[in-house]
């Protein structure tokens, strides 16, 4: 069934919506939620809250991509749920990323954070149309849906080494775009 389809289902209220939706996208995001959380149960509770969170903003959202959005629903759920629950402590794979992202995306250091956010937002949707569709994967792959570098050597047929690399290359390709943008 197609998402337009499954997103007028959603609209008719029709129940039968969540079961199409955990059908086609249920692995996918229980593979976004794993990879923050490491942990089966939280993960799979992470999808039912996420199926939860688009039943209840599907109307009034209408989202271009359902997939994009159900994954960013479970990813922030998952990001929550790992903050209550290591609140004094990071999970090593997390803090790894973020401590990766530090160098090449501003901090929320000012009262014009909103703004900010927008700005940088429509400006990383510029920056990824400059990048090959492998570069721009292998990049989600890590920063948006938390791959491991062995998750991402095992994907996409790469070495490890060659993950690092290739990553720690976009990431400076990403400073110097969000420096000339002015945002950095």
């Amino acid at each position: 069934m197609t998402d337009s389809k499954i997103i007028d289902l959603l609209f008719a209220r029709d129940e039968n919506a969540l079961a199409v939706i955990e059908q086609k996208y249920g692995g996918y995001c229980r593979t976004v939620a794993m990879n923050i959380l490491n942990d089966k149960y939280d993960a799979e509770e992470c999808v039912n809250d996420a199926l939860l969170a688009v039943w209840n903003k599907i109307p009034p959202n209408r989202p271009d991509d359902l997939g994009g959005y159900l994954a960013r629903i479970t990813r922030n759920i998952a990001v929550d749920r790992l903050r209550i629950s290591s609140a004094d402590k990071r999970d090593a794979c997390v803090g790894e990323i973020t401590k990766e992202l530090e160098e090449c995306l501003p901090g929320d250091k000012s009262a014009e954070d909103a703004v900010l956010s927008s700005e940088l937002a429509a400006a990383l949707e510029r920056f990824f149309k400059t990048l090959s569709p492998r570069e721009r994967d292998i990049f989600l792959s890590r920063y948006f849906s938390a791959y491991s570098l062995n998750g991402i050597s095992d994907t996409y047929g790469i070495s490890v080494d060659y993950a690092r690399i290739l990553l720690s290359r976009t990431r400076k390709k990403l400073f110097d775009f969000l420096t000339k943008e002015g945002l950095l």
